[in-house]
C-alpha cells in the first residue's frame, strides 16, 4: 500500500479529502469483535424489533472510525494525532450502503493544529448521516512509504452452513430416530433441528432420563414421540434400526452414548442397517476463507483402513458431495505427492486414483498421492508440477488413517476456526454423529446435510 502524508506547511484552508466505503455484513462482525459492542441491531442476522427483518444498522462509532481513516491516511495522513472530535448523527447507515466520508480543512491554528469539518453521506440519495468537527495535530515531517501492509482478516461465519440450511429448510422434516438424548446437549440439538423444521425427532431411550433432561433445559417434548427403552444404549440403537426397517425413521441421530454402542447394532447382518459398504465417517467442514465446504474422511470410525475400505471411504464421500450439489474432487492424502514404496499411504492413493480411472469409484475425480499443501493450494500444486482437476482444488480429503483424520479435523476446528457437520455413510440411512462439544450450528448443519442427502438420494 502506497501512503504519503501532507505536512502542516503543505496544507491550506479549504483542502479536502474523502474515501468511499461499502458497508458489508462482515464489517459489522469485525467491528463487534474489535469494540465489544454486541448490540444485536448492529449484527447482520438479528431482528430486534420483531418485524421479521434484521436491522443491520451500522454502529455510530463505525462511522466515526471512517473519519479517522481519512485523517490518518490522506489528510493530513501518517503522523496525525487526534485532539478532539464532535459527532452529530442525522440518519442511520445499514449493511449494503455505500458511504462517502469527507473531511475539509476549516482553519490552521497554532501548534500545528488543524480544525476540520467532517461529514458522511450515503451515495444514491446523498443523505447526510453524520456531521461534526475534528481537531488534529498535523505532522511536520514528510512520510512516504510503499510497503505498508495490514494482514487480511477472515471473518468466522457460517457461510457454507447457512447455504446448506437455506436449501434444507424447504424440504419435508426428516423423521429421525434420536438415540439416548438424555442430556442437555444431545436433546437440545435434536429440538433445535426440529424447531428449524429439519427433522421430526423420535426420542428413544430411558424415558425418565430424557424427561429429566427436558426439564433441566425447560424444553417441551410433549409433541414428540418418546419410546422408553430401559435395557441399555445398545438396545436403544437396535430400536432405531427397527424404526428404519419399518419405514418410520429416515435417519438416525446420536444422543448421549458412545459411538461404538450406537453403531454396533447397525452392523448386525439381520437386523442392522448394512447395505454392503463399510460404514465411514465424513466431516463436512465450513472453513473460513474456503470457497466451498471441505470434507475430511475418515476421522472417526475406521482406524487403519485397508485399500478396500478406502475405496468405500472415497465412494461414500463422493455420493454425499453430489447430494450437496458439489463437484467431487477427491484428494487422497499422503506425506508425499509421489508414489514411494516405503510409504503405504502413497501406494494406496495411487491405486485409488487408478481405480477411479477404471470406473471402480464413480461420480467424481480422484487423485493421489497428494500432500496436504498441493491438495488444497493451487500455487503449491503448480510448484510441484501437478496437473489435473484435483491438485490444488480438492474438496474431499481422504486421510491415511484415523490419527491423521482426527488431527486434521481438529486442526481445522481449533486453529482455522472451522466448524464440522458429522455424518456416517454406508448405512441404509444417514447417521448424524455429533460430539458433546459441537456448537448448535454444527448440530443444525449435520441435520441439514442428512436431509439433503436423503432427499437427494431419493430423487436420484
Amino acid at each position: 500500500m502506497h501512503m504519503v502524508n501532507r505536512t502542516f506547511d503543505e496544507i491550506a484552508a479549504g483542502d479536502s479529502a474523502e474515501i468511499r466505503r461499502l458497508v458489508t455484513p462482515d464489517d459489522l462482525y469485525v467491528f463487534a469483535a474489535a469494540s465489544g459492542n454486541y448490540n444485536p441491531m448492529h449484527l447482520p442476522n438479528a431482528d430486534t424489533d420483531g418485524d421479521g427483518h434484521p436491522e443491520q444498522i451500522t454502529p455510530g462509532m463505525f462511522l466515526g472510525a471512517l473519519i479517522s481513516g481519512v485523517l490518518g491516511t490522506q489528510l493530513p495522513g501518517p503522523g496525525t494525532l487526534y485532539l478532539r472530535q464532535t459527532l452529530d448523527f442525522h440518519a442511520r447507515a445499514h449493511a449494503g450502503d455505500e458511504l462517502v466520508c469527507r473531511v475539509t480543512v476549516l482553519e490552521k491554528c497554532a501548534g500545528n493544529v488543524l480544525r476540520l469539518g467532517t461529514e458522511i453521506r450515503r451515495t444514491g440519495d446523498d443523505a447526510l448521516l453524520l456531521s461534526g468537527e475534528a481537531e488534529v495535530q498535523a505532522p511536520t515531517v514528510k512520510f512516504r512509504r510503499d510497503d505498508i501492509e495490514v494482514p487480511g482478516l477472515i471473518v468466522q461465519r457460517h457461510r457454507h452452513f447457512d447455504a446448506l440450511l437455506d436449501r434444507a429448510r424447504p424440504l419435508p422434516a426428516l423423521p429421525t430416530a434420536v438415540v439416548c438424548p438424555d442430556d442437555a446437549n444431545s436433546l437440545g440439538g435434536a429440538l433445535l433441528a426440529a424447531r428449524e423444521s429439519l427433522i421430526t425427532p423420535i426420542l428413544i431411550g430411558r424415558a425418565a432420563a430424557i424427561r429429566a433432561a427436558a426439564a433441566e433445559t425447560g424444553a417441551d417434548i410433549s409433541g414428540f414421540e418418546l419410546i422408553d427403552v430401559t435395557s441399555g444404549d445398545a438396545a436403544a440403537s437396535a430400536m432405531a434400526c427397527k424404526l428404519v426397517h419399518e419405514g418410520r425413521a429416515a435417519a438416525v441421530m446420536k444422543g448421549h452414548l458412545h459411538t461404538e454402542d450406537l453403531l454396533r447394532p447397525m452392523l448386525d447382518r439381520d437386523t442392522g442397517l448394512r447395505i454392503g459398504r463399510r460404514f465411514t465417517h465424513i466431516f463436512v467442514m465450513d472453513v473460513p476463507g474456503q470457497p466451498q465446504p471441505v470434507m475430511v474422511t475418515d476421522a472417526a470410525i475406521n482406524i487403519a483402513p485397508d485399500l478396500a475400505t478406502k475405496m468405500d471411504i472415497c465412494q461414500n464421500a463422493i455420493d454425499l458431495a453430489l447430494s450437496l450439489g458439489m463437484e467431487p474432487r477427491v484428494g487422497v492424502l499422503s506425506a508425499v505427492e509421489t508414489v514411494t514404496p516405503a510409504i503405504q499411504s502413497s501406494i494406496d492413493a495411487a491405486l485409488l486414483s487408478k481405480m477411479a480411472e477404471r470406473g471402480q469409484i464413480r461420480g467424481g475425480l480422484v487423485d493421489g498421492p497428494l500432500a496436504m499443501d498441493n491438495a488444497v493450494d493451487i500455487g503449491a500444486a503448480r510448484t510441484k508440477g501437478l496437473q489435473g482437476g484435483v491438485a490444488g482444488r480438492a474438496n474431499i480429503l481422504v486421510v491415511p488413517d484415523i490419527d491423521a483424520g482426527n488431527m486434521l479435523a481438529k486442526q481445522l476446528a481449533f486453529i482455522s476456526h472451522a466448524e464440522g457437520a458429522g455424518l456416517v455413510m454406508g448405512a441404509r440411512v444417514p447417521v448424524i454423529l455429533n460430539s458433546r462439544s459441537d456448537s448448535p450450528m454444527s448440530r443444525l448443519a449435520s441435520c441439514a446435510v442428512a436431509a439433503l442427502h436423503h432427499f437427494g438420494a431419493a430423487r436420484a
